[in-house]
């Protein structure tokens, strides 16, 4: 299980599914905020507490920020999927131990251009915070 906190502690995120890779997009969100995301379902893998404040982004996502020190702490997918689960990702770079995920490797996407996958060049979170 991974755990991460907003700066000021007052909203605080915890993943139980099992990561593979930490997502960096390049959408016109993404980029600005600079959230490097791990995915997984809200209320099943994807637990959030305290409240947030949302900035809802066309019919898709919701992304979510503390209102006291205004982090990103997550996003949450507004439809449900066709299993009747709501997809959302805890932005990793507010884990709390961030040795935790320093080397799990990058995968790219583009949401910006093709919205797909871009293929992994071996870089993983600790060549990205610094």
């Amino acid at each position: 299980m991974l755990k991460g906190s907003c700066h000021c502690g007052k909203v605080n995120w915890t993943i139980e599914a099992k990561i593979d890779g930490i997502t960096a997009c390049n959408c016109t969100v993404c980029r600005r905020y600079g959230c490097l995301w791990a995915y997984g379902h809200e209320n099943v893998d994807v637990k959030v507490e305290g409240e947030t404040k949302k900035y809802v982004r066309g019919e898709h996502v919701e992304f979510h920020f503390c209102p006291t020190c205004a982090c990103i702490t997550h996003w949450r997918g507004i439809k449900l999927e066709e299993n009747g689960l709501r997809r959302s990702a805890v932005n990793t770079r507010l884990a709390n131990d961030p040795a935790e995920i320093m080397n799990y490797p990058i995968d790219h996407f583009d949401g910006f251009d093709k919205f797909d996958d871009l293929p992994r060049d071996g870089r993983c979170v600790k060549d990205m915070w610094f």
